[in-house]
């Protein structure tokens, strides 16, 4: 009798421990299960040179949202981007793709205009800025192009 008690405390024990890893997981992977919240708007960029599903979208340092995914569309990378439903965006926004840290991971930054229409959902944002090529810029300083 002990010893069914002993493994039914135990069993227990590891459930538990198996539902929190999962928790734990879904929170971490901030994975969204039936759509997320918020809405959809796209951005066409000629480069989105390392930018990736997952990535953050920052306006001011403060994450509003994420990179649902990257597609190819009339030669230039679409990407869907998945905004807040409290952040409303101006529809003269510019959106640009930016490094945290000197070889960090690659975000975007949307920089808020001034017009008083906003972007409806699935809009799109207009005014785009493409990243920074580093290894082009360094090739142009090594052979004195610059």
């Amino acid at each position: 009798m002990q010893r069914s008690a002993l493994d039914l405390a135990v069993g227990i024990f590891v459930l538990i421990g198996v539902l929190a890893l999962g928790w734990l997981s879904v929170k971490l992977g901030r994975v969204e299960f039936l759509g997320g919240s918020g809405y959809q708007v796209t951005a066409d960029f000629p480069s989105v040179g390392g930018l990736k599903a997952g990535s953050a979208v920052e306006i001011a340092g403060v994450e509003i949202g994420r990179v649902e995914g990257i597609t190819l569309a009339d030669y230039q990378a679409r990407v869907r981007i998945r905004i807040r439903s409290d952040v409303k965006l101006q529809e003269d926004s510019i959106a640009s793709i930016k490094t945290k840290g000197l070889i960090g991971e690659k975000y975007i930054r949307i920089n808020p205009g001034g017009s008083d229409r906003i972007i409806p959902p699935n809009g799109r944002i207009r005014e785009v800025e493409p990243p920074v090529d580093f290894e082009e810029l360094l090739s142009k300083y090594i052979f004195g192009k610059v």
